[in-house]
């Protein structure tokens, strides 16, 4: 297709104009949308219900000026091409754009890629497309969905619990999950169990760990400590002797590379990121981080996606890199190829980097702590996912006290493979294993000592983000982009809590779960949940019509809401009492959660209307004014950080200060996020010095 004289482009994110605007040339202008620009109003529920479940959009707020900076573009262009994301969100946001823009639908107007590297976007430009109204009918039967959902399930939990709580299609089963293996773990009962292990001696320092397996041939578990009594009573003073020894070679598979759900479970496991930071560092590493010379530079694939699925070229690409930097030995003779969930969509690559040359190390100037983290761990992942399997050596060995049986297993690694450079994360720990002298059948060892341990089963573990992420994925709720904002919205509406790494219900998540199990058990139920999460992916592939699709949900759905709003009775959530004595009455003020956060009031309101404020103060960093100490405080519209001694000192800042000082001034530094990532900047205006990196200190 020949080019035009002047083309437009659209896009999400300034960040990502800047990427693709570097690879076209003067006959290019990329513009941002800054994501969405219509959505459905907040102050009423926004759909016809009457009519076919028609969507009343509207402008986002702060989105005019950026709307009419648009269509002030779209006037001078010859061409319009819309650039945004490849998937549902993406092909909505070009739906409502065209819209706006008076755009055909039907028209060549759309264009899509799955990495922002200079060949991607120009083959991509050749290749226009019409929107696919599949996909926007997809995004808009969700986004109707779970309006209706929230928009009438909400006033339920207001009038019977409190204000501002809120329920959603996917939330509610997310905080149901989690609440539910909360009482697992509190009804579980502990059963006592017993292990017997014997040292045996090898040699004149070595040592190796036998555990006991059973009696004569037959498999036995310690129950009580009368037993384990009887088992070495029986050993006595009698030889271990190997009677069976089995080696054989064991072959690890590399995982294969990263989906989005995999990618938030180790970053999760090995960074310790929340899948909200995962996400963000992501995005920016998609949408292009300034290289050097190479300016603004995309060096991931698209990171929404349930595919392993990885591109011909970039596999080759791989294979020759591996060869050349680890050897031919760790190139396997045919491709790896992994095979996706059963349900996955596979309309994306897996998430890999966009060029493999780009290695981690020589990036890493470049990089903020977090972005060089996540890249390395994704690079890692590709990298491996190509490589040679893992060939380990594994013997078991079987021994006989006395007819009483122990069992040992040892391995050592052959091969390294793919090992050598990555691990997948696990939840649980492998059993143990241990290093093994060389052993045969008939060698005899002497015991040094026998070691028995009463011990009881453990209640399941509580979720951590990465094992609800992988539950969510595997029951079939939410879709890769769902499960970020889900995990961050329960926790920001107080249902869960962080406790360390582990997610743990609330009295009031509690609360809000055993409402909805009562008055709406089907939308926290989980296999209700996953058959509705497939019959909206019908719509995407053409094969449902959406109005039709929240036409049959609707009607008995609004008959539960009558139903739950006659019968559910009041819910009252006992108030946690704090330690601070109300100076007006004397009595223990208690924790209340208002509009802007967690308050202290006084617990024999309306008697007493006393309230204070919850300080929380900025450790080790005084002011820079009077030298008192630094608190956060939370405005009308965000937080903010000001002198603790206010009236009489009048210091604040928008962003949080550190313990670092300007390396330039001396003066105080605040924590700062740029589309690099998060850094620190002397908050002096004549000075600003800027420190890339985050410090060891600021990061503690």
């Amino acid at each position: 297709m020949a080019e035009t004289k002047n083309t437009l482009v659209i896009v999400e994110s300034p960040a990502k104009a800047k990427t693709i605007g570097k690879f076209l040339g003067s006959r290019y202008r990329v513009v941002a949308s800054n994501g969405h620009v219509r959505d459905l109003p907040k102050s009423q529920l926004g759909v016809d219900v009457e009519h076919g479940f028609e969507p009343k959009y509207i402008t986002l707020r702060g989105r005019g000026d950026v709307l009419e900076r648009i269509k002030k573009e779209a006037k001078e262009a010859d061409r319009i091409l819309l650039a945004t994301d490849p998937d549902r969100e993406g092909e909505a946001i070009s739906w409502h754009l065209a819209q706006i823009l008076k755009l055909d639908v039907k028209s060549k107007c759309r264009i899509e890629f799955h990495e922002i590297t200079a060949s991607a976007v120009k083959n991509a430009i050749k290749s226009p497309r019409a929107i696919n109204m599949d996909l926007v009918d997809a995004q808009q039967a969700r986004r109707v969905l779970d309006r209706i959902v929230g928009y009438k399930i909400s006033p339920i939990l207001w009038s019977k619990i409190r204000k501002g709580l809120s329920a959603g299609r996917v939330q509610s089963v997310a905080t149901r999950i989690v609440c539910d293996r909360e009482e697992e773990i509190n009804a579980f009962v502990p059963e006592e169990y017993w292990t017997l292990t014997a040292k045996l001696r090898a040699g004149a320092k070595k040592t190796f760990d036998v555990r006991f397996f059973g009696t004569d041939g037959n498999k036995v578990d310690l129950k009580t400590e009368a037993q384990t009594n009887a088992i070495i009573a029986r050993v006595g003073s009698a030889d271990f002797t190997a009677t069976e020894v089995k080696s054989g070679e064991k072959r690890k598979h590399a995982a294969p590379p990263f989906t989005t759900s995999s990618m938030q479970q180790d970053a999760s496991r090995k960074l310790g990121f929340t899948t909200k930071r995962t996400m963000m560092v992501a995005q920016q590493l998609y949408e292009g981080v300034e290289i050097g010379k190479k300016g603004a530079t995309g060096l991931i694939t698209y990171i929404r996606t349930d595919s392993v699925r990885i591109a011909d070229e970039a596999q080759k690409a791989a294979r020759a890199y591996i060869a050349e930097a680890f050897g031919e030995a760790f190139v396997p003779k045919t491709p790896n190829v992994y095979r996706g969930r059963r349900n996955a969509q596979d309309a994306h690559e897996a998430i890999r980097p966009t060029d493999v040359k780009n290695d981690p190390k020589t990036l890493k100037p470049y990089l903020s702590s977090d972005q060089y983290k996540l890249y390395k761990l994704v690079y890692d992942r590709f990298l491996a996912s190509q490589m040679s399997d893992a060939i380990l050596e594994q013997t078991v060995v079987t021994f006989d006290a006395n007819g009483a049986q122990f069992k040992a297993t040892g391995s050592h690694t052959r091969f390294a493979g793919f090992s050598t450079i990555y691990t997948e994360g696990k939840d649980l720990e492998d059993e143990d294993v241990v290093q093994l002298p060389p052993i045969a059948e008939g060698d005899r060892f002497k015991a040094e000592k026998l070691d028995p341990q009463q011990k009881f089963t453990q209640p399941p573990s509580r979720y951590t983000e990465a094992t609800l992420v992988k539950t969510l994925e595997e029951k079939g709720i939410g879709r890769p982009s769902t499960y970020s904002p889900t995990i961050s919205t329960i926790v920001d509406r107080g249902y869960i809590m962080r406790e360390k790494k582990t997610l743990v219900p609330t009295e009031l998540g509690f609360a809000v779960t055993g409402l909805m199990k009562s008055g709406f058990p089907d939308i926290v139920d989980v296999a209700f949940t996953a058959n509705m999460e497939e019959d909206l992916d019908s719509v995407e592939d053409g094969s449902e019509q959406w109005q039709k699709l929240v036409g049959a949900f609707y009607g008995p759905f609004m008959e539960t809401v009558g139903h739950a709003a006659d019968t559910t009775e009041k819910i009252r959530i006992p108030d946690e009492i704090s330690d601070v004595p109300c100076d007006k009455c004397g009595a223990m003020m208690v924790i209340k959660t208002g509009r802007f956060g967690k308050f202290l009031a006084c617990p024999n309101f309306p008697t007493c209307r006393n309230t204070k404020s919850i300080v929380e103060t900025v450790e080790g960093v005084p002011c820079p004014k009077c030298g008192a100490a630094i608190v956060k405080k939370h405005g009308r519209k965000k937080v903010f950080y000001g002198c603790e001694r206010y009236p009489e000192c009048d210091f604040t800042s928008w962003d949080l200060p550190v313990k670092t000082r300007c390396p330039k001034c001396g003066g105080l530094m605040v924590q700062k996020h740029g589309q690099n990532g998060t850094f620190v900047q002397c908050a002096d205006p004549n000075c600003r010095t800027i420190l890339r990196r985050k410090t060891k200190t600021e990061d503690a």
